[in-house]
Protein backbone atom coordinates (compact mmCIF):
# COMPACT_ATOMS: atom_id res chain seq x y z
CA UNK A 1 0.00 0.00 0.00
CA UNK A 2 1.37 3.43 -0.83
CA UNK A 3 0.68 6.59 1.64
CA UNK A 4 -0.70 9.84 0.57
CA UNK A 5 1.61 12.35 1.68
CA UNK A 6 -0.02 15.11 3.56
CA UNK A 7 1.10 17.40 6.30
CA UNK A 8 -1.05 17.85 9.14
CA UNK A 9 -1.46 20.69 11.24
CA UNK A 10 -1.12 19.38 14.67
CA UNK A 11 -2.24 22.84 16.88
CA UNK A 12 -5.28 21.06 18.16
CA UNK A 13 -4.18 17.64 18.04
CA UNK A 14 -2.61 16.49 21.21
CA UNK A 15 -0.53 13.48 21.02
CA UNK A 16 0.05 10.49 23.38
CA UNK A 17 3.48 8.24 23.08
CA UNK A 18 3.15 4.89 24.49
CA UNK A 19 6.79 3.75 25.25
CA UNK A 20 10.05 4.70 26.64
CA UNK A 21 12.39 3.12 25.03
CA UNK A 22 15.12 4.33 21.88
CA UNK A 23 12.32 4.23 19.28
CA UNK A 24 10.08 6.07 21.28
CA UNK A 25 12.38 8.59 21.99
CA UNK A 26 13.54 9.29 18.13
CA UNK A 27 9.98 9.77 17.42
CA UNK A 28 9.28 12.37 20.26
CA UNK A 29 12.36 13.93 18.95
CA UNK A 30 11.43 14.17 15.57
CA UNK A 31 7.69 15.34 16.53
CA UNK A 32 9.28 18.35 19.17
CA UNK A 33 10.14 19.64 15.64
CA UNK A 34 6.12 20.23 15.27
CA UNK A 35 4.70 20.62 18.27
CA UNK A 36 4.88 20.33 22.41
CA UNK A 37 1.26 19.04 22.86
CA UNK A 38 3.09 15.47 23.98
CA UNK A 39 1.98 13.23 26.69
CA UNK A 40 4.40 9.84 27.59
CA UNK A 41 3.49 6.47 29.14
CA UNK A 42 5.90 4.13 29.91
CA UNK A 43 6.63 1.47 32.64
CA UNK A 44 10.38 2.66 32.16
CA UNK A 45 12.11 5.38 30.49
CA UNK A 46 15.75 5.43 28.47
CA UNK A 47 18.42 8.27 29.83
CA UNK A 48 17.68 9.47 26.66
CA UNK A 49 13.67 9.77 26.80
CA UNK A 50 13.54 10.87 30.37
CA UNK A 51 16.08 14.16 29.37
CA UNK A 52 14.20 14.68 26.11
CA UNK A 53 10.84 14.50 28.55
CA UNK A 54 12.26 16.68 31.23
CA UNK A 55 14.06 19.58 29.02
CA UNK A 56 10.71 20.09 27.05
CA UNK A 57 9.00 19.57 30.45
CA UNK A 58 6.19 17.29 28.58
CA UNK A 59 3.74 15.27 30.60
CA UNK A 60 4.48 11.59 31.30
CA UNK A 61 3.45 8.80 33.28
CA UNK A 62 5.42 6.11 34.37
CA UNK A 63 3.21 3.47 34.07
CA UNK A 64 1.95 0.46 31.54
CA UNK A 65 -0.79 1.57 28.96
CA UNK A 66 -4.70 1.14 30.31
CA UNK A 67 -7.30 0.76 27.89
CA UNK A 68 -9.05 4.27 27.62
CA UNK A 69 -5.71 6.34 28.16
CA UNK A 70 -6.13 7.63 23.87
CA UNK A 71 -9.51 9.14 24.37
CA UNK A 72 -8.50 12.89 24.77
CA UNK A 73 -5.48 12.96 21.93
CA UNK A 74 -5.63 12.96 17.88
CA UNK A 75 -2.75 10.62 18.05
CA UNK A 76 -1.09 7.93 19.32
CA UNK A 77 2.38 6.56 18.79
CA UNK A 78 2.57 2.92 20.03
CA UNK A 79 6.40 2.40 20.59
CA UNK A 80 6.18 -0.99 22.03
CA UNK A 81 7.53 -4.40 21.35
CA UNK A 82 4.31 -5.91 22.47
CA UNK A 83 2.51 -6.90 19.48
CA UNK A 84 -0.90 -8.16 20.96
CA UNK A 85 -0.52 -3.82 22.71
CA UNK A 86 -0.33 -2.74 19.02
CA UNK A 87 -2.75 -4.50 18.17
CA UNK A 88 -5.21 -3.55 20.88
CA UNK A 89 -4.53 0.16 20.80
CA UNK A 90 -4.88 0.41 17.14
CA UNK A 91 -8.41 -1.22 17.50
CA UNK A 92 -9.26 1.35 20.32
CA UNK A 93 -7.77 4.78 18.35
CA UNK A 94 -10.70 3.83 16.43
CA UNK A 95 -13.23 4.13 18.79
CA UNK A 96 -11.72 7.21 19.29
CA UNK A 97 -10.88 8.78 15.89
CA UNK A 98 -7.37 8.67 16.91
CA UNK A 99 -4.60 8.55 14.36
CA UNK A 100 -2.64 5.42 14.95
CA UNK A 101 0.84 4.60 14.22
CA UNK A 102 2.69 1.22 15.80
CA UNK A 103 6.32 1.11 14.84
CA UNK A 104 7.30 -1.58 12.71
CA UNK A 105 4.11 -2.69 12.51
CA UNK A 106 2.27 -1.40 9.20
CA UNK A 107 -0.67 -3.67 9.69
CA UNK A 108 -1.67 -1.11 12.66
CA UNK A 109 -0.45 2.59 11.04
CA UNK A 110 -2.93 5.09 10.10
CA UNK A 111 0.56 7.16 8.84
CA UNK A 112 4.02 6.27 8.86
CA UNK A 113 6.68 8.80 9.42
CA UNK A 114 8.40 9.54 6.77
CA UNK A 115 12.63 10.55 6.77
CA UNK A 116 12.62 14.35 6.80
CA UNK A 117 14.64 17.51 6.91
CA UNK A 118 13.75 20.90 8.21
CA UNK A 119 15.17 24.46 7.68
CA UNK A 120 13.03 26.91 9.37
CA UNK A 121 10.05 27.21 6.78
CA UNK A 122 11.00 24.51 4.46
CA UNK A 123 10.40 20.89 5.19
CA UNK A 124 11.17 17.79 2.91
CA UNK A 125 9.48 14.41 3.64
CA UNK A 126 10.65 11.29 1.75
CA UNK A 127 8.94 7.76 1.94
CA UNK A 128 9.91 4.56 0.03
CA UNK A 129 6.27 3.15 1.49
CA UNK A 130 8.57 1.04 3.86
CA UNK A 131 10.31 -0.88 1.02
CA UNK A 132 13.71 0.92 1.80
CA UNK A 133 13.96 3.63 4.99
CA UNK A 134 17.67 3.50 4.28
CA UNK A 135 17.10 4.71 0.77
CA UNK A 136 15.32 7.76 2.47
CA UNK A 137 17.32 8.21 5.23
CA UNK A 138 20.63 8.57 2.21
CA UNK A 139 18.46 10.55 0.50
CA UNK A 140 17.54 13.29 3.09
CA UNK A 141 21.42 13.69 4.02
CA UNK A 142 21.63 14.24 0.60
CA UNK A 143 19.39 17.04 0.48
CA UNK A 144 20.44 18.37 3.44
CA UNK A 145 23.93 19.26 2.38
CA UNK A 146 22.82 19.96 -1.40
CA UNK A 147 20.53 23.04 0.15
CA UNK A 148 21.81 25.76 1.80
CA UNK A 149 21.52 27.50 4.83
CA UNK A 150 20.60 30.63 2.96
CA UNK A 151 16.96 28.76 2.04
CA UNK A 152 15.76 30.42 5.21
CA UNK A 153 16.52 34.05 4.51
CA UNK A 154 15.17 33.05 0.85
CA UNK A 155 11.51 31.95 2.06
CA UNK A 156 11.22 34.81 4.50
CA UNK A 157 11.86 36.64 1.05
CA UNK A 158 9.42 34.77 -1.11
CA UNK A 159 6.84 35.07 1.89
CA UNK A 160 6.78 38.51 2.22
CA UNK A 161 6.40 38.81 -1.62
CA UNK A 162 3.38 36.67 -1.53
CA UNK A 163 1.99 38.98 0.94
CA UNK A 164 2.73 41.97 -0.80
CA UNK A 165 2.47 41.63 -4.37
CA UNK A 166 -1.38 41.35 -6.32
CA UNK A 167 -2.31 38.06 -6.99
CA UNK A 168 -2.33 36.41 -10.70
CA UNK A 169 -0.46 35.29 -13.15
CA UNK A 170 2.60 37.81 -13.13
CA UNK A 171 2.99 37.19 -9.35
CA UNK A 172 3.08 33.63 -10.03
CA UNK A 173 5.17 34.00 -13.24
CA UNK A 174 8.00 36.13 -10.99
CA UNK A 175 7.72 33.70 -7.88
CA UNK A 176 8.43 30.76 -9.89
CA UNK A 177 11.37 32.38 -12.12
CA UNK A 178 12.91 33.97 -8.38
CA UNK A 179 12.54 30.29 -7.07
CA UNK A 180 14.14 28.78 -10.10
CA UNK A 181 17.38 30.99 -10.35
CA UNK A 182 17.84 30.78 -6.37
CA UNK A 183 18.16 27.29 -6.63
CA UNK A 184 21.17 27.56 -9.78
CA UNK A 185 22.89 29.09 -7.51
CA UNK A 186 23.11 25.97 -5.52
CA UNK A 187 25.71 24.29 -8.33
CA UNK A 188 27.06 27.16 -9.08
CA UNK A 189 29.03 26.64 -5.42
Amino acid sequence: MSYFPAFVKLDDLSILIVGGGYIAHEKLDHLLDFTSDITVIAAELSNDMEALISKHSLPFEQRTYLAGDIKDFGIVVVAVDDIPLQAAIFQESKQYNCLCNAVDSVDYCDFIFPSYMKKDDLTIAISTSGASPAMAKHLRRYLEKLIPDSISAFLTEMKTLRKTLPKGKERMKMLDKKAEDYIKTWSNK
